[in-house]
């Protein structure tokens, strides 16, 4: 081995990842530690950055419908545009408001009267019990209980029990000013990432602009096209996707909303939203909306429950077959099977919000994969019919014969 200078750096920086990996193992606490204080900061412009995100996808359209005024008009177009996404985003949440809480109210009552009934029918039901209670007595009668030490335990686990909740009651005012101080936090974070998130979209050209200088500043000039690249991808795959998903949820709601309403199921409208709302999350998202519409309709009828759940099948299973891969999978360029894994994947690692992410990252390294498999199979001239096996003839490397002319068959060659 020759020890020049590149070989020494080589050598150098694998002692110390070693070095630097085997310090991580023996001090995982501290570690675990610096890393949770270290999200605690970055959190709300983490959450800024999700916020700009989700609201440059309309709010770039707006823009773009828009138009340009001229030089007066181009520095109120971007406040417009926010201004009018903020208001399609809030006219949505305030429909969605006005459909679920009168429906919502419906349900409460219909489950308040059913109780009612309940407590109306519950004399006779204790009256009958009362009548039967001699046969009661003697089966009771023919068991072997011992009464007193039933008893004697029944008052040790009431003492136990009297003791846990006195520490329960001192244990549930220091937990209740937890929870009030984490929903101070969260709502501080909320409002801190908003604010952000509206710095992004008011300058995201200037950002833009400077990301770039800094990253051909500091890297090779291949490599940071390359970043770029996959950067633009990332971005583009992104917005499709949430393009996609918002369709998919549209488009399922409005499917049980109609199939509800020619079967005259209760609560057509109420289930369709909240269908719509639940799509939202991949895969799982409908079955959520199921159970809650299952429930809103056992409340009134139990045989219609039964009717609600054959059709969540037939459309689920139409949902999950047609619509959800070719409207999500094409809108990231990502085959079926895989959106199936993404959301699987993403559901074991990071629950709903791993749903979310692991389908469009999984689009920009399939993307990415293919392209460099592309390129290895290009640079290494490999034969098109050893990559279709289906486009090969069928008995291998059998080579076709040309038709006999006419002096062949009558020799008989």
């Amino acid at each position: 081995m020759n020890f020049d200078k590149k070989t020494v750096r080589t050598v150098a920086l694998a002692a110390f990842a070693v070095l630097a990996g085997y310090w991580c193992l023996q001090n995982l606490s501290p570690i675990e530690k610096a890393l949770k204080a270290l999200m605690g900061l970055v959190s709300p412009f983490l959450l800024g950055c999700a916020i700009a995100f989700i609201l440059n996808v309309p709010m770039r359209a707006v823009e773009r419908h828009l138009g340009d005024g001229g030089k007066h008009m181009d520095r109120f177009r971007r406040p417009l545009a926010f201004v009018l996404t903020l208001a399609l985003v809030a006219g949505v949440l305030a429909l969605a408001s006005l459909v679920v809480v009168p429906n919502l109210g419906d349900a409460v009552s219909s489950v308040i009267q059913q109780a009612q009934s309940f407590l109306t029918r519950l004399p006779a039901t204790l009256a009958e019990l009362e009548a039967r209670l001699p046969e009661l007595q003697a089966v009771m009668a023919g068991l072997e209980i011992d009464w007193a030490t039933l008893s004697g335990k029944a008052l040790e686990q009431l003492q136990n029990l009297g003791r846990s909740l006195v520490g329960v009651g001192v244990g549930g005012v220091l937990s209740g000013m937890s929870i009030v101080g984490s929903v101070v936090s969260s709502v501080s974070t909320f409002f801190i990432g908003l604010v952000f998130a509206i710095y992004l979209l008011f300058q995201k050209e200037k950002l833009g602009r400077q990301v770039r200088q800094c990253l051909y500043a500091l890297l090779p000039e291949r490599t940071a096209d390359r970043v770029l690249e996959i950067a633009a991808l990332s971005n583009r795959t992104f917005s499709h996707f949430l393009s996609g998903q918002c369709l998919e949820a549209v488009i399922l709601g409005s499917m049980f909303t109609v199939s509800m309403a020619i079967f005259r199921m209760h609560y057509a409208l109420l289930v369709g939203v909240t269908i719509s709302f639940t799509a939202l999350i991949p895969v799982i998202g409908a079955f959520i909306g199921c159970g809650v519409g299952v429930l809103l309709i056992l409340m009134v009828d139990p045989v219609q429950a039964l009717l609600f759940i054959v059709l969540f099948l037939v459309l689920q299973q139409i949902e999950g077959n047609l619509i959800y891969p070719r409207v999500v999978g094409s809108s990231v360029g990502l085959p079926s099977i895989w959106v199936l894994t993404a959301v699987i994947l993403g559901g074991k690692l990071m629950g709903i919000s791993g749903m979310l992410v692991f389908i469009p990252l999984c689009s920009v390294l399939y993307t990415l994969f293919r392209q460099y498999v592309k390129d290895r199979l290009a640079k290494k001239k490999i034969s098109p019919a050893k990559l279709d096996p289906d486009g090969s003839p069928p008995h291998g490397n059998v080579e076709k014969r040309p038709p006999a002319t006419g002096a062949e068959k009558r020799s008989g060659a």
